[in-house]
């Protein structure tokens, strides 16, 4: 029976540790959440281990407390590094919940750079290393996207996307029979968190090619979050988009 170390957060990581506690509960050796939250109260329901992450060190010393080893550790939507020696805990290693299409979108704010770079989209469950996001690939999925998607559209297509990709590869994760293949970050795009204001902010006289300025726009419209923005005097304005194809 496989030792699953499982990090989880956000509404994508509590919707895969509730699809696991009740398909494959058994599995489940250790589950460390962001805060005292819904989640950890579900796990603790189910009478697992559970553990809030202060950080790397904590949960290696917890571990080896308890007396507790792992075959594999699963980050689903985890938002924070974690580091040596908990890296190397378990046995087969960190494999990591992605949402973009790696090597493509590395980094921060994958549904705006996607749209951005013309690059193709997905999610990926791949290796975690010391890099960023640069581990080997264990499984992926493309999502197709077009004019009438924004930034919004591809961060709702990609929490689907991971439900269903950890669903159909878990079986092969728990018995340890997985291959992976080495990215190619060659042709890949990274981009850091502090890249997106810069990229979001349009200037009235700037020269441009108007795909790109429809990309930008699309890219930043995500309902419930800042667009791009542009200044004319002294006034700051916020714009966004709709495309939608017109019928024949």
């Amino acid at each position: 029976m496989i030792k699953l170390l499982l990090f989880a957060d956000g509404h994508v990581g509590s919707e895969l540790a509730l699809w696991l506690i009740g398909h494959y509960r058994s599995d489940i050796a250790l589950v460390v959440t962001t805060t005292d939250n819904g989640l950890a109260a579900s796990a603790r329901n189910a009478q697992l281990r559970t553990l809030v992450f202060e950080s790397s060190d904590q949960v290696s010393r917890f571990a080896a407390s308890e007396g507790l080893s792992f075959d594999l550790g699963l980050l689903a939507w985890w938002p924070k590094l974690i580091r040596p020696p908990l890296l190397s805990l378990p046995r087969r290693g960190f494999i990591n919940t992605h949402p973009s299409l790696l090597p493509y979108g590395r980094g921060k704010h994958y549904n705006f750079w996607s749209i951005v770079d013309r690059v193709p989209f997905g999610v990926s469950l791949h290796m975690v290393n010391e890099g960023v996001d640069c581990g080997d690939i264990v499984a992926q999925l493309e999502i197709p996207y077009g004019w009438e998607d924004t930034g919004g559209s591809l961060y709702r297509k990609a929490t689907d996307a991971m439900l269903m990709l950890v669903q159909e590869t878990y079986p092969r994760l728990r018995r340890l029979d997985f291959e992976t293949r080495q990215q190619n970050l060659a042709t890949g795009t990274f981009h850091r968190g502090s890249e997106l204001e810069p990229a979001s902010s349009l200037v009235l006289d700037q020269t441009c090619e108007v795909r790109d300025l429809l990309n930008r726009i699309r890219a930043r419209t995500f309902p419930g979050y800042p667009a791009c923005t542009f200044t004319d005097g002294d006034d700051v304005y916020e714009v966004r988009i709709d495309i939608k194809r017109k019928s024949p």
